[in-house]
């Protein structure tokens, strides 16, 4: 307290604050102001890089007397969503109170202009403007931007819970507006409304080519059906790449079909429900299987399901067997407890004759799946009519029968349950024969790369795990924010690496070690400290700037080096 009450010249000012290692907020006294910079400079230079103010404003100019536009807006909704601060995506002026707006967004903009009002204006217009189709053609700029060249995009699904009552209109259905009612909850909240984000990602850098806000009760089968027959042409990153992956929700004849129309190669997982696949699995031998590295082994069968010719590759996972047969084991058990107590019921019970006794052994055996019933009899129960004790002589009015009999665990099903842990088959409409084993296999698991955007979003860093804003449209067009802020992340990482890659430079990893493959949440993190000093009316700087940091900004290019200046 008493050093700030000594007058010392700016210029040691500057060098004293910064030596500190205070966590200062904005702070102003005798004209010092000290803003958080943080990781928010790399942010907003990959959006200026992209150009994402000026496609926000092409397609929705400003008409208000706001003193920002929509696109400027946009990004300020960038910028928090991507501020990892552990609060909801809203646009609150406190947020930006300690940040240099000017510096971030744009000349003129300041913190109390970004408020809830231009939020709302903002998600509003986005949402008249069509998000899906504004977004596609902001992706495709995207990845025509950072020369992408992917080979395959994925496609997945996932849902969040909404908070508050949302009222359902009838005419929902004629608007296409999207209906925040009760389904089913990947987030284990089934009491609360949903809303479903249907998104596909080139395979590269794992940025989002394709988003679509639908209702909570969407079933993924057919919402998968609906993207393949409507979306797929008109989809350029699906047309310049060679395969379209999803997981086994994309594999039913509706969706087949009309990608084996458009003549679009796709590769998908097989669901085991479907009768072919349970009888090729249980066909398969180890002498068939060829090993492929990495405790795989797998092998070729021709399929043409749905009319398609098509190319199965059964595979086995040495992992995943040991992980299943563990489970298979709790799960044996568990059934055959259930069955057990199952056949103590129903050999309590009497019938009328025995026939019906025997029926229901029948109807009963036809059920059991982990045991079988080993040997059984039915017992004739004379019943006597009257009270008391039945006089000698005395014949029973009619009889009632029972069962009873020993079950046993089936030895047989446990061991055809056991061979098949482990085991999955991914289908294939190259039949060219160039596709190996391998390459289709690792195709496959690069549908990491949507899953991991999933867990981004969901991550309450970034997000919580609810939603909550007045309108069904504006949290249709506040999944285009998040799915955006996925994008920015996706392609600054991406640059990042290509950037040290190309440099040769490196970037200390959490363990102090050289890495040229630093995720972007780490970089984040390593920024941490980094504050705009002002006084008076003096220009402006950065302080506490690191080495590592200075790495980051220089391969970046000028750009970043502009905004860290």
């Amino acid at each position: 307290d008493l050093f700030f009450l000594t007058p010392i010249p700016h210029f040691d000012l500057l060098l004293i604050f910064g030596c500190s290692k205070m966590a200062i907020s904005t702070t102003s006294l005798s004209g010092l102001t000290i803003k958080r910079m943080d990781h928010l400079g790399l942010v907003s230079g990959m959006c200026r890089e992209l150009g994402i103010a000026k496609m926000i404003d092409a397609v929705i100019p400003k008409n208000n007397e706001h003193k920002v536009t929509h696109g400027e807006a946009f990004v300020a909704m960038l910028l928090n969503g991507l501020g990892f601060h552990s609060r909801t995506l809203h646009m609150f002026a406190d947020f930006f109170a300690d940040k240099p707006t000017e510096r971030l967004i744009g000349p003129g903009v300041q913190a109390k202009h970004l408020n809830d009002d231009v939020l709302g204006r903002c998600l509003d217009a986005l949402y008249e403007a069509d998000v899906s189709s504004l977004y596609q053609v902001m992706a495709e700029r995207v990845v025509d931007t950072l020369g992408l060249a992917s080979n395959a995009v994925h496609l997945d699904i996932t849902s969040f819970h909404v908070d508050g009552e949302y009222a359902v209109d009838e005419q929902d259905s004629e608007t296409k507006r999207i209906e925040l009612v009760k389904g089913y909850s990947r987030d284990h909240r089934p009491e609360l409304n949903q809303v479903i984000l249907e998104l596909i990602c080139e395979n590269q850098a794992g940025i989002p080519v394709y988003m679509q806000a639908l209702s909570g009760n969407t079933n993924d089968q057919k919402a998968f059906a609906e993207v393949t027959r409507h979306h797929i042409q008109c989809l350029k990153a699906a047309q310049q790449c060679r395969y379209f992956v999803a997981d086994a929700a994309l594999y039913t004849e509706e969706s087949i079909t009309a990608l084996a129309t458009q003549n679009q190669l796709f590769i998908s997982r097989v669901p085991m429900t479907i009768k072919d696949a349970r009888q090729h699995v249980s066909n398969v031998t180890e002498a068939s299987l060829t090993a492929m590295g990495n405790g795989y082994h797998g092998c070729w069968v021709d399929a043409d399901y749905a009319g398609v010719k098509q190319k199965w590759l059964i595979l086995r996972s040495e992992q995943a067997t040991k992980r299943e047969q563990q489970t298979l084991a709790r799960n044996l058990l568990k059934s055959s407890e259930k069955e057990h107590k199952q056949f103590i019921k129903l050999c309590k019970q009497r019938f009328a004759c025995q026939t019906d006794a025997e029926t229901a052994m029948k109807v009963f055996s036809k059920t059991l799946k982990t045991t079988r019933i080993s040997e059984f009899d039915c017992i004739a129960h004379p019943v006597f009519l009257g009270k008391g004790r039945p006089k000698k002589g005395q014949q029973p009015a009619y009889y009632e029968y029972q069962l009873d009999g020993l079950i046993a665990t089936c030895l047989d099903k446990v061991g055809i349950a056991q061979a098949q842990t482990g085991m999955f088959i991914l289908a294939t409409n190259d039949c060219s024969g160039e596709l190996s084993m391998q390459t289709l296999l690792d195709t496959y698991k690069s549908q990491q790369h949507v899953e991991r955007g999933f867990r981004f979003l969901k991550s309450p860093e970034f997000l919580t795990s609810s939603l909550f804003l007045k309108k069904p449209e504006r949290i249709e067009a506040l999944l285009m924010v998040m799915t955006c802020s996925l994008m920015i992340y996706a392609a600054l990482e991406h640059r990042i690496r290509t950037s040290l890659k190309e440099r040769q430079q490196y970037f200390p990893d959490m363990k102090k070690k050289p890495s040229q493959k630093p995720t972007a949440r780490w970089v984040f993190l390593c920024f941490s400290g980094i504050h705009e000093v002002s006084i008076g009316d003096s220009p402006p700087v950065i302080t506490d700037k690191q080495e590592r940091q200075q790495v980051i900004i220089d391969v970046l290019g000028t750009l970043y080096q502009e905004i860290y200046s």
